[in-house]
């Protein structure tokens, strides 16, 4: 039995940029955290007892005796790309799937994660973030970026660069309480309702000439974020009103990535007092990120009270194999 532990991300900035069309012209960078909530992968043997040679447990669950006949396209491609037979499969989540946490690329990278732990291979972290890029964005073909099979994969507080077909990761680095206030000063809230990240960006079409000047400056910004990071006489609030700048922007690249009912929310904590914030991942749902100082925390959750806050805490390991025997 195999057990990997892949945490969520969170992307801060530059979400857009990380989608090929764009990079392959320009280049395109993120800044991201993972933090500590994960989704696990369970992997073994299937006994030979059974009527079926594939045991599947997802939000579905699935018998087969082909691996052709398995529903969910990622397990079904990274099964016969890796020649992988006679399992059963277990997928749990701290938080629930398509809510703009990079949860799909989470899982993925578990998953091969195990499956590469079931042949024996040790799969390093740049190996796991370039598979499931492949298994994803190839043979899945699901529009979307790169940026969260390497955040879930790699882990940590990064500045990821992208530029013609490869990336890199470059760990951001700034004081442990710098990074604990940053940490401290962030507020995460469950809007409630969930959505497909690669249809929102089909649907949004966001790599359309007219988009690109948006994306430019989206780029821009996320410069911008990593120098208010580093510079220690530079106040973190200012961390608040880049989000609130970057919102809006990324607001301009697609109708579907905000709403009437999403707005109320951001207007609702920003009056409030929230200095600023985003909706994580490709937007239409999901979760709400809020930069909001001390004295106006207690305001701002009174405010969004009937939505879910998640407390949260970054992290910097990424995917492992937390449990490993060939029993």
């Amino acid at each position: 039995m195999i057990i990997t532990k892949t945490p969520f991300r969170m992307s801060f900035f530059g979400g857009g940029t990380d989608l090929p069309e764009y990079f392959r012209k320009k280049s395109g960078v993120c800044i991201s955290t993972t933090f500590d909530k994960y989704c696990y992968v369970t992997i073994r043997k299937l006994p030979h007892f059974f009527d079926y040679s594939t045991e599947l447990s997802y939000s579905k669950q699935e018998f087969v005796n082909d691996v052709n006949e398995i529903k969910h396209p990622a397990i079904r491609n990274a099964m016969k790309w890796l020649e992988i037979e006679n399992i059963s499969l277990n997928y749990d989540a701290d938080l629930p799937a398509r809510s703009g946490l990079g949860t799909s690329s989470s899982f993925a990278v578990g998953m091969l994660n195990g499956f590469y732990a079931l042949k024996g291979i040790y799969a390093d972290q740049k190996k796991l973030a370039d598979d499931a890029i492949y298994l994803e964005r190839v043979l899945c073909q699901e529009s979307g970026g790169w940026q969260d099979q390497v955040a879930t994969s790699f882990g940590g507080f990064n500045r990821i660069e992208f530029e013609n077909d490869s990336y890199k990761v470059y760990p951001i680095v700034i004081s442990e309480e710098r990074k604990r206030q940053l940490n401290h000063n962030l507020l995460l809230f469950f809007t409630g309702f969930t959505r497909i990240s690669s249809e929102i960006h089909k649907e949004n079409g966001t790599t359309g000439k007219e988009k690109e000047p948006f994306l430019d400056e989206i780029y821009q910004m996320a410069d911008d974020a990593q120098k208010i990071l580093v510079d220690t006489h530079r106040d973190l609030h200012e961390f608040g009103e880049l989000l609130d700048r970057t919102w809006k922007m990324k607001k301009c690249t697609g109708a579907n990535i905000s709403n009437n009912h999403l707005d109320r929310i951001y207007m609702e904590a920003v009056s409030a007092g929230a200095v600023g914030g985003k909706l994580l991942g490709s937007g239409g749902g999901g979760f709400f990120l809020f930069y909001v100082e001390d004295d106006k925390k207690e305001a701002v959750r009174k405010k969004l009270d009937d939505l879910l806050e998640i407390p949260f805490v970054f992290e910097n390991e990424g995917s492992k194999v937390i449990y490993y025997s060939e029993d």
